[in-house]
């Protein structure tokens, strides 16, 4: 089969298609034919080192396919099934491959109404705005949130979301066309991250109390204005960069409010499947809509992880086989 591997760790140009051995599933798994792949910052990290693989390397947290082969225990998918998948490349290789097997606590049936490419792109961004939000903020009708680049892969995704739960949320985006698109995903109100009031714009945005959950992908650089925009009883919900350095040089905004500081990894769920599966319907009905901005061949890989990382332009990039 053709994947995209990686031989040393560098820059997009360490990336080339290759063929390699098809896998066999095992016992616990599912074979699945790509029919689209996510791309996501996760493989950028694994690609220049900053997470550690064994070597030669195929990247891809996301996958959306047909199943193909079944391994001997698994129960709930046969040879046929249209799924989708995510956090793929954490133990193993990754969906960057015309087929990729993956563990069944990391798979969900997808639906007949969501396209395959709509499938690949939400992956991480779903089960990440899922966690944030329902499982750690708890979010209800009366929670007011900030999502920081409330246009990207997860911000989009998390818009959509706190609004699906009732929530207020205001957004923050740096161009113009980026902020019209959060607009549209939801967002109440949308701010210029670039703004030198930003901090009293957001709390103007929710009445001047501050907000009661931040959903931050950027905490290296926001975490003291975070703190600073919380409410009482607020969380800061930290994803992104591992190599994001946070610092605190005004204690007393967490101390005032009593701040939760929550770090989390969509990959530490136990069971990713139980939370596709509640997903999968939100996509179908149309009440969540994971955008796909860009297309890739499998020979333009390195070219859409460059593109993720230095382009703004709002939703997901994918790969087609």
């Amino acid at each position: 089969m053709r994947a995209v591997r990686f031989h040393e760790t560098g820059g997009p140009e360490v990336l080339a298609v290759e063929d390699v051995p098809r896998p066999e599933p095992r016992a616990d798994e599912v074979l699945i034919e790509t029919r689209a792949a996510g791309v996501n910052p996760t493989e950028i990290y694994s690609r220049t080192g900053d997470r550690q693989h064994p070597l030669p390397r195929i990247p891809g947290a996301d996958v959306a396919g047909v199943v193909t082969d079944v391994g001997d225990v698994v129960d709930g998918f046969d040879v046929g099934d249209r799924v989708f998948a995510t956090a793929l490349q954490n133990d193993r290789q990754g969906s960057y491959a015309e087929y990729v097997p993956a563990r069944t606590d990391r798979v969900a049936h997808l639906p007949d109404a969501v396209s395959f490419e709509t499938g690949a792109a939400a992956g991480v961004v779903t089960t990440t705005a899922w966690l944030a939000f329902v499982e750690h903020a708890r979010v209800t009708a009366n929670t007011t949130c900030l999502v920081h680049g409330g246009s990207g892969g997860v911000g989009h995704v998390a818009v959509q979301l706190a609004k699906e739960m009732g929530a207020t949320v205001v957004s923050t985006a740096g161009s113009p066309e980026t902020r019209t698109f959060a607009r549209e995903c939801g967002a109440d109100g949308v701010l210029d991250y670039s703004r030198p009031d930003l901090e009293a714009s957001v709390r103007d945005s929710v009445d001047g109390d501050g907000v009661d959950v931040v959903l931050d992908h950027r905490v290296g650089d926001y975490l003291q204005f975070d703190l600073d925009v919380l409410a009482a009883g607020g969380t800061v919900l930290v994803i992104g960069n591992p190599q994001d350095e946070c610092h605190i040089s005004d204690l007393w905004p967490a101390i005032r409010t009593d701040a939760t500081i929550q770090v989390f990894a969509m990959s530490n769920a136990p069971d990713l499947s139980a939370v596709l599966d509640e997903v999968a319907p939100l996509l179908a009905d149309g009440r969540l809509d994971v955008h796909v901005e860009r297309r890739y061949d499998f020979e333009e890989a390195g070219e859409a992880q460059r593109a993720i990382v230095e382009d703004s332009f709002p939703g997901k990039a994918i790969l087609v086989p």
